[in-house]
Parts: structure tokens; sequence; C-alpha cells
């Protein structure tokens, strides 16, 4: 049997505790169809292992979201998921909570356990961007940057009302209808797509958007105001600024007060149905 059709198959515990149904099926269609190796990695630690140690085996990965972006980020640093070839490729069964699969969703892989178990078999390999930060994590889909509630325009005055204010605020209440919803909220942040200011300190934003595919980050910035901004990137794109935070996929990350992705094109391979 060639190399191809020999599968390290690494089994999320989440997995396996939220629906082992699902599991055992996968792994008779991967059986079946191949020389598979079955791992039951109890942690992130044994993950790790079983995909350093997985030879020439191709890998595929039995698990949610989560899983797969450990398994991308893992391959990632050490450089075990470049190259165009079948073996250099991941392969996902995704399994797990219906909310815990929506990346999944997004890249096209089947959600169904007999279905994505033969798209590992029969699939073709798809050439995927993948943005890296400064720190060392990926964003395999999207990167979201919402505003943080009441970082600009904040009172002190308003933090700590008297006596009088009280009353007047629930005379006013009682004898007008209720003002109208508070605006969003906004905070002051940098962007910056390939070293060009696409808002600054001086314009605040309600939310950043970065989705990378086909070698080029789409940049959309909302402000305050009402504003879209939007812009490419093929290099990197920089956030500075007031202490943010941010959502990698399913991930949440900081808080920080700069933070750069860089645009990794076509740096690994998914194998979704042909």
């Amino acid at each position: 049997m060639s190399d191809h059709d020999q599968l390290l198959v690494v089994i999320d515990p989440v997995a396996r505790r939220l629906d082992g149904e699902s599991v055992r099926i996968a792994k008779d269609v991967l059986c079946a169809g191949s020389e598979a190796k079955i791992c039951l990695p109890a942690g992130n630690e044994e993950f790790a292992r079983a995909l350093a140690r997985r030879g020439s085996r191709r890998l595929v990965v039995v698990g949610d979201d989560r899983a797969l972006m450990r398994a991308v980020g893992l391959l990632h640093r050490e450089r075990g998921i470049s190259g165009g070839t079948r073996e250099n490729a991941l392969s996902l069964v995704p399994v797990g909570a219906v909310p815990a699969l929506e990346l999944a969703r997004s890249l096209g892989v089947p959600t169904g356990a007999v279905a994505a178990a033969r798209a590992v078999l029969d699939g073709v390999v798809r050439r995927l961007d993948l943005l890296v930060d400064d720190s060392g994590g990926v964003v395999l889909g999207d990167l979201r940057i919402p505003a943080i509630p009441g970082t600009v325009g904040a009172s002190s005055e308003a933090a700590s009302p008297s006596v009088w204010s009280a009353c007047r605020s629930l005379v006013r209440t009682l004898v007008r209808p209720a003002p109208p919803t508070a605006p969003a909220p906004a905070q002051r942040l940098r962007v910056e797509a390939d070293g060009v200011v696409v808002s600054d300190l001086d314009r605040p934003v309600a939310g950043i958007s970065v989705r990378s595919y086909g070698g080029r980050a789409e940049v959309v910035v909302r402000t305050a105001a009402g504003e879209r901004l939007t812009a490419g990137a093929t290099a990197a794109v920089t956030v500075s600024g007031a202490d943010f935070r941010y959502r990698a996929d399913t991930v949440v990350g900081g808080p920080v007060r700069t933070r750069t992705w860089t645009v990794r094109a076509g740096v690994w391979g998914l194998t979704l149905p042909s």
C-alpha cells in the first residue's frame, strides 16, 4: 500500500466525549478505505506528540474547530504543513457541538461523519491562506476586533452620580419617554495594511474584520460615524492603540496594545471533496 493511503487519525478527546457514535462511524469508514493508525490523545501535550511523530502518514483530525486550529498551529510552527503534496495536507472529520463546527463548514468540509471521512479518502487538496500573528497565533478564517463599551467619551462625573441627579433622572423617566439607545461602543485604534494607514487614532472605530484569501487579506474598518473603510494587504496588517481584544476564529486573544498579522499565502492544505 502506498504512503498516501497510510493515515494517522488523531481523535480529539472532546469529540470522543460528545459524540462517540460519529467518531466510531468515521473510524470505520477510514479504516475500511486505508491503512489507518488510530491515536487517542488524552490532552494537548499528547496531541502535539502524535502530530510530531506522524512520519509519512497523512494526518486526519477528528474533532471540532479548536482541534483543527490546534493542529494547524502546531504544524505551522514545525513547518510540517507547507508544500503542495497530498501527504503534507491536513484532513478533518468534524465532530462536536454545532456552534463549534462553524469554521469547518466555512472552509468547505462536510459536517457529516460519513461524507467527511469519504472526502479524506477521495478528496483533493485545496491550498489555503493563513494569518500568523507576532506571538505565533494563527487565523484560518475570520479575525475580528470589536469595540469595547465605554472606551470613548467616558465621563468621570457619570461614574458617581449624586442623590439629586439620581432623583432628577427618575423624574425625567416618569414624565418623558426613555432616551434613545446609547451610541454603539467605539475605541481609538490605528489600522495599517502593508504599512498604509487605513484608519488612525483620531477616528474612533466600532469594529475591525480581516480575512485572507487568494493571497490577500481583506481589511474592513467600521467607524463610529458609520463609515466603512476597506483595504487590502499582501504582507501584513497591524492594529495598535488602546488595549484591545480580538477574536481569531474561535479563540479570544488580548488585551494587547499592538499586534501584527502576517499574510501567509497558500501555506497550508486542506483535503476537501473533489
